[in-house]
């Protein structure tokens, strides 16, 4: 920790130490960077922008780098120069020029009113006030309505920008007002380029499938992903950081795991299965991160299916590509999209369940157990469990039941099977 005066400052987060101050280093947003930079260059700032993405693409990273560039005294090919008073104050946070409101908490008709009493006089110093409104969907609707006004006829030395999270419950009438810049998900090898960066900065070795563990976890998100790793360092600190340390500390599950739960549901042994999962439960890792690692090793399974030269899609190492080649031999691709399909439903599912470990098991039970489902997949699957293909396959079901099926499902049946229905109305039929 660094000291001023014998006295200990605070800890400062890897994605606050390193937030972009300039242009060139916003990773993944080169199309929205390009773009407002042309615009400062040939002096065509709008009045109202509306950035809309998932959480910590840089939205706000951006707003405020814009912020310095539309202030500052000598920009540089349309970034901020970081040098100038009007820079150095917005990237302190103390310039009156520059105004944040988080809408989540400041939601209300007053609130917009104010800023519509304050957009009246012109900056102290500097050319713009820019007003950046954070999570904007959540303004009220007379918020909004009172926002529209100001948005409309804006005076010249104000520059509204608008980030939200959810840019399908702001009004039309705000839309039609904003130029719109759509961030996109920050990819996994970029993500991971930056983390190596930021490493080789603070002078901590990790392992390079250690970064791209968690670059995946983060889910498109730097903030997230910077968040992840100062969470790994800050358990092992001193230390090397290794894969295996990563997947102990975000309670993660190793690819042989993986594996032995998708043998044992091949197996169709529930009790196998199940233990699979007490064993993670009992190790203490996360469910919801669980599902969504057996998702994508699924999907894994799915490509090797359908391609031999996979080893650049995958997000895997190479030691556990043989493994997964083997695996893929051993499942039906109709098979395993029913897994993807059910595990996909589950991770929604999952996300604000207080029972997870519950409807894992239901839907491990369901995989192993096809007869439990109503639907076409299952049925195949019941089919592949009589044995082999065979040309003929007897089903007890209603007959008016039938024509349902063959209007339901007749394009997707490309097996060649002669399915013939025997008549049973006292029977439940399953689907």
């Amino acid at each position: 920790m660094e000291s001023v005066s014998g006295i200990k400052m605070s800890y400062t987060a890897l994605y606050r130490k390193f937030r972009p101050q300039e242009f060139e280093d916003v990773k993944g947003q080169e199309h929205i960077v390009t773009t407002l930079k042309n615009q400062i260059k040939a002096d065509r700032i709008g009045h109202a922008y509306l950035f809309c993405g998932t959480r910590g693409t840089g939205k706000t990273t951006i707003a405020k780098i814009f912020a310095k560039a539309v202030n500052c005294e000598h920009p540089v090919d349309g970034s901020p120069c970081g040098e100038c008073p009007a820079c150095k104050a917005i990237a302190a946070g103390n310039s009156m020029n520059v105004i944040e409101i988080d809408a989540a908490s400041n939601n209300g008709v007053d609130n917009i009113r104010q800023i519509r009493e304050e957009v009246e006089y012109r900056p102290t110093e500097g050319k713009y006030k820019v007003y950046i409104i954070d999570e904007v969907h959540m303004l009220s609707i007379g918020a909004f309505n009172a926002l529209l006004k100001t948005l409309e006829e804006p005076p010249s030395y104000v520059i509204f920008i608008l980030a939200t999270t959810e840019a399908h419950k702001i009004p039309i009438t705000i839309l039609s007002r904003c130029q719109r810049y759509d961030f996109r998900r920050i990819s996994i090898e970029t993500i991971s380029a930056r983390l190596m960066e930021l490493m080789e900065k603070e002078q901590v070795t990790v392992e390079e499938r250690a970064i791209r563990y968690i670059a995946k976890a983060a889910d498109g998100s730097m903030r997230d992903a910077l968040s992840l790793l100062d969470q790994c360092i800050a358990f092992y600190l001193g230390q090397d950081l290794t894969y295996d340390k990563v997947l102990e500390t975000l309670g993660a599950v190793d690819t042989e795991i993986f594996s032995r739960l998708l043998r044992q549901i091949l197996e169709k042994n529930v009790t196998g299965a199940i233990g699979v999962i007490d064993e993670m439960v009992i190790e203490g890792r996360e469910l919801g991160q669980f599902v969504n690692d057996f998702t994508w090793y699924l999907r894994n399974l799915m490509l090797v299916q359908s391609s031999d030269d996979m080893e650049d899609v995958l997000d895997i190492s190479t030691e556990n590509l043989a493994l997964l080649k083997e695996e893929a031999q051993m499942v039906d691709t109709d098979i395993l999209m029913r897994y993807i399909r059910i595990f996909s439903e589950l991770s929604n599912q999952i996300r604000y369940a207080v029972q997870k470990r519950i409807l894992i098991e239901i839907a491990v039970i369901k995989l192993c157990k096809p007869e439990m489902e109503k639907d076409y997949g299952s049925l195949i699957d019941r089919v592949d469990m009589i044995g082999g293909y065979p040309s003929t396959v007897f089903l007890t079901v209603p007959l008016d039941k039938v024509r349902f099926i063959f209007a339901a499902n007749a394009e997707s049946m490309a097996r060649p099977l002669n399915i013939l229905f025997r008549d049973a109305t006292d029977v439940e039929w399953m689907q």
